[in-house]
């Protein structure tokens, strides 16, 4: 793996991803974010609403189309009901994410390895994927920035005015932009600027000041010409939505200042190599190239402090900071790929045989564990559970292994393996985590067509609810909260509840009929993580 991974390391880097994720990444359930994004695209396919866009039929201008336009065009091609479809640009968004940053550790580091260290790092820290389901634009907007950044070093290093890397930095930040605002020039460019303009200075700059204004006129075009158009084709919704983002960030999720300095955990499995990366005192007399270092550990502390200063905070936010930490990390791992067989200093070698130990653990307790938390649930996925036991198994016992040999190099590869497996043969086993109480509401646009029964919402329903079920579904009520009855002798009502306001209304002009209780929670009704949110009642109404 060492030798393919030197000799064609951006080739690895990419299939590595797609095999990682490419066969299995459908068995995890849709996220709201996702929801919405996906609804977005279906209606962009049935109703053309490519430019304007909607959700249900409304308008949906809180961000912008790139990442629903990526999603539309590969359901366009391979089905809209195709979850890995859907899922695929943001899985080589990932691929993107990690050649760029070997990439940009190359023009660093000058180093294939290290490089490659790098960007394995980049590509199995947990929220890096974690982030495409849970909040999918931002994979796309930082994996455009990330680009941008690329084009934009190779700028800043050269000699002489480069227009070929500014204008291509220029199209990567209009991608950006068009992904999800200015998010990732304020979360990753803006440090990354900060920390070059500590670590390398911007020599010259005055000369190349012209170039960089076409930069930006070329990114604020690209990125800003369709909130321009909406903005002119429909004021009044865009105006209401861009107030409501806005007063968001002073408003919504506001959290103390100090609430991302955890934001080493969110690399998973690189949580403490991260934290001793961030050591600086400690390892700057150990690093191969002190002033890449320096650059990296300046542009991740940077890029926290800024999230920091906003008022509203989430865990998932943090996501660009894993760029510019998974190189900061690949400096102490790359230091224990030269240095670790030598170490006597128990100061040194404790935390690795902590850390990497603790993953061997894992794969070894995980055929135990696995089997009695699933318990009967385990039945029809036998195949799933005994072979992702053996391969994890026999990873920690490797992971032991070479920790006893002080072989490092086969300690992280191995570490490597191990992540990619749990997710190209432990995903499946998510079907064995469904409660008895799960009931999809994917075959209800059927029964309903069958029956010609128009199916309609009231008081809340989930985006989730809206994309299993395959189309737009009208509320019952107006905005204003009075009803809007169908011209039709029956139809369907999907609700959490009926008040009993809205009970004696509708009682008086229908039969109410209950048909059956969805549920999407793949936890038990017992459980904490049961959420109502995804749960309805169905009725069918028929006119008295």
């Amino acid at each position: 793996m060492l030798k393919k991974l030197q000799h064609n390391p951006i080739i690895v880097l990419l299939l590595f991803v797609l095999i990682m994720l490419g066969f299995t990444i459908h068995y995890l359930p849709v996220s709201i974010m996702e929801a919405r994004n996906f609804i977005t695209a279906r209606e962009m396919l049935t109703d053309g609403n490519w430019l304007l866009t909607t959700m249900n039929g409304e308008a949906r201008y809180q961000k912008p189309p790139l990442p629903t336009w990526f999603s539309a065009i590969f359901a366009l091609i391979f089905g809209i009901t195709k979850l890995t479809a859907l899922r695929f640009p943001a899985i080589i968004f990932i691929a993107l994410t990690g050649i760029f940053a070997y990439l940009l550790s190359k023009q660093l580091t000058k180093n294939k390895l290290h490089s490659s260290i790098n960007a394995l790092i980049v590509v199995t820290s947990f929220y890096v994927i974690g982030i495409t389901i849970e909040a999918p634009w931002d994979i796309f907007t930082h994996g455009f920035m990330l680009m941008g950044i690329y084009f934009l070093f190779h700028f800043f290093q050269a000699q002489k005015t480069s227009y070929k890397h500014v204008i291509i930095a220029g199209i990567m930040l209009g991608g950006s932009i068009l992904c999800k605002g200015p998010v990732s020039f304020y979360a990753l460019l803006l440090p990354f600027l900060i920390a070059y303009g500590i670590t390398y200075k911007y020599k010259d700059i005055t000369k190349k000041i012209p170039a960089l204004v076409l930069f930006l006129i070329i990114g604020l075009t690209i990125g800003g010409w369709w909130y321009l158009y909406v903005r002119l084709i429909d004021p009044a919704t865009f105006t209401k939505v861009a107030e409501r983002e806005t007063s968001n960030w002073g408003s919504y999720n506001v959290r103390p200042f100090y609430y991302y300095w955890s934001f080493f955990t969110q690399s998973g499995i690189w949580t403490i190599p991260a934290f001793i990366g961030l050591l600086y005192p400690y390892l700057k007399s150990r690093v191969s190239n002190l002033k890449a270092y320096r650059f990296s550990f300046y542009w991740t502390i940077f890029a926290v402090i800024l999230l920091s200063i906003i008022p509203e905070k989430k865990s998932r936010y943090l996501m660009p900071v894993l760029i510019p930490l998974a190189i900061n990390t690949g400096f102490y791992m790359e230091y224990l790929f030269r240095r670790f067989k030598e170490l006597k200093d128990k100061r040194e070698t404790i935390p690795v045989y902590f850390n990497f130990g603790l993953i061997a653990l894992i794969g070894l307790a995980f055929p135990f564990v696995a089997y009695f938390f699933l318990g009967s649930n385990i039945s029809n996925h036998w195949f799933s559970y005994i072979l992702t036991s053996i391969i994890v198994f026999t990873l920690g016992i490797g992971i032991v292994i070479q920790l006893k040999k002080k072989n490092f190099p086969n300690v992280f590869f191995f570490t490597v393996l191990f992540f990619a497996s749990l997710f190209l043969t432990g995903l499946p086993l998510a079907n064995a985590l469904k409660g008895s109480n799960y009931n999809p509401v994917s075959n209800l646009k059927a029964e309903a067509d069958a029956e010609q029964l128009p199916v309609y919402w009231l008081g809340y329903i989930s985006p989730e609810v809206i994309w299993q079920f395959g189309d737009k579904i009208p509320s019952l009520k107006t905005e204003d909260g009075s009803f809007q009855l169908p011209n039709t002798e029956a139809f369907g009502l999907l609700t959490q509840k009926l008040s009993p306001e809205d009970e004696a209304f509708l009682s008086s002009h229908y039969n109410i009929e209950f048909q059956t209780f969805y549920d999407l929670n793949l936890a038990d009704e017992t459980s904490k993580k049961h959420n109502s949110r995804l749960t309805n009642d169905y009725y069918i109404l028929r006119k008295k």
